[in-house]
């Protein structure tokens, strides 16, 4: 049996299988109140048809201010339970499983309103300066995710993943490239994982199911996190109770970065084995064939897609046909499958 169509667990949450629709950021709420639109419930209901195992909804905000732009989706407001309660009844209809990137962009939010970072540094010319934290405003940010997970465990999401990549807050105090505080939240890397550590420990006071975190496993700078400090910060989490870490890169400082099919996954590799911990490979995974040499040589335990998503819903139909795999329809494209 093709082990991409195998299923997996997650403290008691079990996948159907080992494709995982990757959170991407839609720019879709149109009224720019955080709610989600007639096109996410398509966007996301018809990967649920193509029979993607975990359906991960795009990076969600948990404060105003911590939107990427104001046409992001967001979670910081009891308002926004309903619209996830309807979209999860429709994914769970179809046997998908479902997540929820709970975000904050940080220095990398483009908005008219003040953004927020743990240092006062720009990300490039063309971003406006952000306002240094203070601890009441960690706090608040703590707390801000703390909600969130309250809200999407009464929207009923099967996982929680907190974004802590591309450069965004969690991966802004992570980093010493962008965090040059001298408190208890800066300097050496105990502290810069301290808010993470804080934002996990909120989140499972109102989570009890499964957490993955997502990181940038390469910085593409010389001064920035080493894999051995990835070492580091995931053997924490590990330590905490995380599932699985979702192992992307770069977005941190701008960088040129050289991509090619697969060049993310050996760092997923090189974490998992290190670590001993499950881990997701994304980055330019395009055909079945690829998807299962990952998981059969052991390199990762779930594939995350994003481009080859959007380009065809029905990828996991695709993949098994290429795998010799024979994929269960749905009932109503029984005639469409055979």
């Amino acid at each position: 049996m093709a082990k991409l169509f195998s299923s997996i667990e997650f403290q008691g949450v079990t996948l159907k299988n080992r494709i995982v629709m990757s959170p991407m950021c839609m720019y879709s709420s149109v009224k720019e109140d955080g709610m989600l639109t007639p096109f996410h419930m398509t966007h996301y209901i018809s990967r649920a048809v193509g029979q993607v195992g975990l359906i991960m909804v795009e990076a969600t905000a948990v404060q105003p201010e911590g939107r990427i732009s104001p046409q992001d989706l967001g979670i910081w407001n009891d308002k926004h339970i309903v619209g996830f309660k309807e979209l999860n009844d429709q994914l769970h209809s179809y046997g998908a499983k479902s997540a929820i990137q709970l975000a904050h962009a940080g220095r990398k939010a483009e908005l008219e309103s003040s953004i927020f970072a743990p240092s006062a540094l720009s990300f490039n010319e063309s971003y406006k300066e952000p306002v240094e934290m203070t601890a009441a405003d960690i706090e608040k940010t703590v707390d801000a995710f703390k909600n969130g997970a309250r809200r999407a465990k009464e929207a009923d999401f099967d996982i929680i993943e907190l974004h802590g990549a591309h450069g965004y807050l969690i991966n802004q105090f992570l980093s010493p490239l962008t965090n040059k505080r001298t408190d208890q939240y800066g300097g050496n890397r105990e502290n810069r994982y301290r808010f993470l550590r804080e934002i996990i420990h909120a989140v499972q006071t109102e989570w009890n199911g499964p957490i993955f975190v997502r990181i940038s496993t390469d910085e593409y700078h010389e001064n920035g996190n080493t894999l051995d400090d990835y070492f580091y910060f995931t053997k924490e989490m590990k330590q905490q109770g995380i599932q699985l870490i979702d192992c992307s890169s770069g977005g941190v400082v701008p960088a040129s970065i050289h991509t090619y099919p697969g060049y993310q996954v050996k760092r997923a590799e090189a974490i998992k084995h290190e670590i001993d911990i499950r881990t997701g490979a994304v980055g330019l995974i395009t055909t079945g064939i690829q998807a299962e040499e990952i998981l059969q040589n052991d390199r990762a335990d779930l594939i995350f897609l994003a481009r080859a998503l959007l380009k065809n819903p029905y990828w996991a139909k695709q993949a098994a046909d290429e795998l010799k795999y024979e994929l269960k329809a749905p009932k109503q494209y029984i005639r469409g499958w055979k």
